[in-house]
């Protein structure tokens, strides 16, 4: 969420950046700027009839300790009015602090000035692309048919058994599976990460606090009767550990990376792109996310998206970075990096992580905070990405390594599969 003490300061500049995404904000910036002006008004008076009251109440207790009582209580009737004036204002108040609250849950962030314009993927501008693209063999499958020649996915018994987005993994594919998974918070660990465990629920408030909600309410599976969400990153859960929190300048930065499945309803998703593994409803993935002090967040961003890349060249993969445009980037980031694996078989990019910086869009939500040396207070800048998701790695590794004889298992994972070859 936008900082209101911002947008009074730069309300033109806020609005010119938000143009990147798209976005005429003008009316919405004007309505905060006026729900803002009325309720300081309103909170002015209100503390005014506080101090009043106060100051009265004071000298009624003066009034009875000198022995006045018919003085004191004569007093004491006179605030009856006041104090229904201090009641009828405070509501107002917190009316006013609602309004100006759901507004400003309708603006997302503001894009940094490097990103580009645009409102589509079309839009985004590749900023590199590593390796070249694998020559297959002129039967080559797509994946979906090499998981079922190798009895490695089942994607029709998932069916049978939730429903079409959740496949079921056997043998060597869950073997993969795991070996994917332990390797990425191997290297999270190699390279300072903390391993987290966090819940696959949370409440709605950690939904705010991120900004999936209300953003993204329709995209979550929702627990109605305990009023809980099945997370769709562990970005959520563990991002929210530091809500409500004041931090140490010492303790920055942090690090953390969790492992979890991730469940989203994808609702609107169908055709052939989403086949197979391309998407799902329910999946694996490995999350970093960092807590930095604002002057660290642009330098960490391009850290975390060079320990992405480093991930991908540990397997063999041919990839490329995106740098997003205005319009395809998330409601809550100010900058993002997508990476996307090459699938030889469909002949296509593949999407498989997002690595964001936020600057304080989610710490504002969340009152993430740390005490600098001057011991004053100011908002952290957090960061999060994908390192990595595993359907659309899977998916690659499976097309691209496939030979005439197997799948070969890229080399870096051998020691975790215990084989080197599906078949």
């Amino acid at each position: 969420m936008l900082q209101i003490a911002q947008i009074r300061k730069n309300a033109d500049a806020i609005i010119e950046r938000l143009k990147i995404r798209g976005i005429d904000a003008e009316t919405v910036i004007g309505e905060v700027l006026i729900a803002d002006e009325n309720n300081r008004a309103l909170r002015t008076q209100m503390e005014q009839l506080q101090a009043n009251l106060n100051n009265i109440s004071s000298e009624i207790g003066d009034l009875y300790k000198s022995g006045k009582k018919a003085e004191g209580d004569q007093l004491k009737a006179s605030t009856v009015e006041l104090k229904d004036q201090l009641r009828d204002i405070t509501v107002l108040v917190e009316d006013g602090e609602k309004t100006l609250t759901q507004l400003l849950l309708t603006i997302p962030n503001t894009p940094q000035l490097n990103v580009p314009l645009g409102k589509t993927p079309e839009d985004n501008v590749t900023v590199l692309e590593h390796g070249s693209k694998p020559q297959l063999p002129a039967n080559a499958l797509p994946h979906w048919e090499l998981a079922s020649k190798y009895n490695i996915i089942d994607f029709e018994l998932g069916v049978k058994v939730t429903g079409a987005g959740f496949p079921v993994y056997r043998g060597k594919g869950a073997i993969l599976q795991r070996a994917l998974i332990q390797f990425f918070l191997n290297e999270a660990n190699a390279n300072g990460y903390t391993e987290i465990q966090p819940p696959l629920m949370v409440n709605a408030d950690s939904g705010y606090g991120t900004g999936q909600l209300p953003d993204k309410e329709g995209q979550m599976y929702h627990v109605g009767v305990d009023d809980l969400y099945l997370i769709p990153t562990a970005e959520v859960p563990i991002t929210n550990l530091y809500r409500d929190v004041i931090l140490d300048e010492k303790q920055l930065p942090i690090k953390n990376a969790g492992y979890t499945p991730c469940f989203r309803r994808e609702a609107g998703s169908y055709g052939a792109h989403v086949r197979g593994l391309n998407r799902l409803h329910q999946f694996d993935k490995v999350e970093i996310v960092q807590i930095v002090k604002p002057e660290d967040s642009n330098d960490t961003l391009e850290v975390m998206q060079n320990y992405v890349q480093n991930l991908l060249q540990k397997l063999g993969l041919h990839y490329r970075v995106l740098l997003l445009c205005g319009g395809d980037m998330g409601f809550t980031s100010a900058k993002t990096y997508d990476m996307e694996v090459w699938s030889a078989a469909q002949e296509k990019w593949l999407e498989c992580s997002s690595v964001s910086n936020f600057e304080t869009f989610q710490t504002n939500r969340l009152k993430c905070r740390y005490r600098n040396a001057e011991g004053k207070t100011e908002l952290a800048h957090s960061l999060n990405g994908s390192a990595l998701a595993l359907p659309r790695i899977v998916a690659a590794i499976l097309e691209n390594y496939q030979t005439e004889n197997g799948i070969v298992v890229p080399e870096v994972l051998r020691s975790y599969t215990g084989f080197d070859l599906i078949n």
